[in-house]
């Protein structure tokens, strides 16, 4: 049967999270990887560690840690990544598949630093608060999940269609802005 218990948090959180920087992130790097299984088990498990840590401590989480320092935190790795994507090493320039090393570890730290503090975590905490938290879970993760293979998906078919190196300059640049973003927001 559905409840309010699953349908509010996964119409929140899928209408909070659709275009927001971890998608984004998911579609850009998405189309660097021949590996999207393995990408997509990374992200879901970012997910499930933020978002389950959030639910399981309700909405005590934006006590634990100051959102100055989750915002310097995010703010910084997001400038360093897009830098890197921006000005890359000369041996990386050289390579023309400009693949991901590893799409696992890729997926699971960018989704894991870049969803600490953010709305989703914060509204899956609420929503832990108020409703069962293990369907709270279950929706959340569904939401995440869904528009997670979606990005995925479309940036595989971008991968195929235009040039990776621009992809990566722009993904950089893009990553540099919701750096600036998350600093000043």
């Amino acid at each position: 049967m559905i409840t309010p218990d699953l349908t509010i948090p996964f119409v929140t959180i899928a209408l909070a999270e659709l275009g927001d920087k971890s998608q984004i992130l998911v579609f850009l790097l998405a189309s660097r990887t021949k590996k999207h299984l393995q990408f997509l088990i990374g992200v879901m498990l970012g997910f499930f560690i933020v978002d389950g840590f959030a639910i399981l401590i309700g909405s005590w989480i934006v006590a634990l840690v100051p959102e100055l320092l989750l915002k310097i935190v995010t703010g910084s790795v997001f400038i360093l990544l897009g830098l890197l994507m921006i000005f890359p090493k000369e041996k990386d320039e050289e390579d023309t598949n400009h693949q991901l090393k590893n799409p696992f570890i890729t997926g699971f730290g960018l989704i894991f630093m870049a969803e600490w503090g953010d709305k989703t975590q914060i509204a899956s905490a609420l929503f832990a608060a108020e409703y069962n938290p293990i369907l709270v879970l279950i929706s959340v993760m569904t939401a995440l999940l869904l528009l997670s293979v979606s990005a995925i998906y479309i940036g595989k078919i971008i991968a195929h269609r235009i040039n990776t190196k621009l992809t990566t300059k722009v993904g950089g640049l893009i990553f540099v802005i919701l750096g600036v973003l998350s600093l000043f927001s």
